[in-house]
């Protein structure tokens, strides 16, 4: 029996339904593809994340995720591509975590002007939307990139530029108030660090413990080692500065590489290893990996 027009047409209508129920979603593929890199498969989230690309080229998560794997795995130049493409196709609230994400990737290459360029539009969207305290985060996320790029005075412009940005949050609790207090002093001491200005450094980390021993911010209890060992690193103390950055966040790459550096100084290469091996096992797209990684893997090269 020969079957209708309208049967026919009905049937085309189911089958094309079914197909698209056995194709995944190219979201459910990008979540897939987040969930590789997070465990650190940076190729097999590239390579899928490609295809996702190649299918759905306006997906604005997938170029930003795209972007960010090929950060890790040290192809910078495409990686901007994707990560130009994802603030082009980028929603109003999406479109300043597409900016730092670039960011961040200048930082992988200690190029701070030119991210600079990008977090200044999204610390510009902050101000306009009047969202001071995460301005105020972003400025001290730009003095840190200048920082470590090894520009202290713009580095410092960035961070005096956080800290008074945070004195205009309305209504800001004590507790809060102190935390930011904690953050300049903590900028402040890592900057005179760099410049060799140990005693300097070592009075801001002084009042660290002193903001931390009031109580209420138990939390940051984590970052007061680090200062301390990233005060000693730049004071030459290779020694000290392990001993105090090992009771720091072992999870953060930023630290294990400054422990794989302090190792590497104190001439224990198998140490220096063993830490720079950990910092490329990260995958977090962050500043504290952009300044990590090249220098883990230019030791393991």
């Amino acid at each position: 029996m020969k079957a209708t027009r309208p049967a026919v047409a009905l049937a085309v209508i189911l089958l094309g339904v079914t197909a698209s129920a056995q194709q995944p979603s190219s979201s459910s593929q990008v979540r897939e593809a987040d969930r590789m890199l997070s465990a650190g498969d940076i190729a097999g989230a590239t390579a899928a994340l490609r295809k996702i690309v190649a299918s759905a080229p306006a997906s604005f998560d997938a170029r930003l995720l795209l972007g960010r794997a090929l950060d890790l795995d040290a192809k910078h130049t495409e990686a901007r591509v994707q990560l130009e493409e994802a603030i082009r196709l980028a929603a109003d609230d999406q479109r300043t975590t597409a900016l730092t994400a670039l960011g961040i990737s200048y930082a992988f290459e200690s190029k701070p002007d030119e991210a600079a360029r990008y977090y200044q539009r999204a610390f510009d969207a902050d101000v306009q939307a009047d969202d001071r305290a995460t301005a105020a985060g972003r400025a001290n996320a730009l003095g840190r990139i200048y920082l470590e790029s090894g520009n202290a005075r713009k580095a410092e412009e960035w961070y005096r530029t956080g800290y008074e940005m945070s004195k205009k949050i309305p209504g800001l609790p004590a507790q809060q108030a102190a935390l930011w207090e904690m953050r300049w002093h903590n900028a402040m001491g890592r900057i005179a660090a760099r410049r060799g200005q140990t005693k300097a450094a070592q009075e801001h980390a002084a009042a660290v413990k002193a903001l931390l021993d009031r109580g209420g911010n138990e939390g940051q209890a984590i970052f007061y080692p680090y200062l301390l060992g990233y005060i000693a690193f730049f004071a030459k103390d290779y020694r000290r500065a392990a001993d105090e950055l090992a009771k720091g966040d072992q999870a953060d790459p930023f630290v294990l590489g400054l422990l794989g550096q302090a190792y590497q100084k104190l001439g224990d290469r198998a140490k220096a290893e063993g830490y720079f091996r950990q910092v490329m096992a990260t995958s977090d797209h962050t500043i504290n990996s952009a300044f990590a990684r090249p220098l883990a893997r230019a030791f393991l090269r």
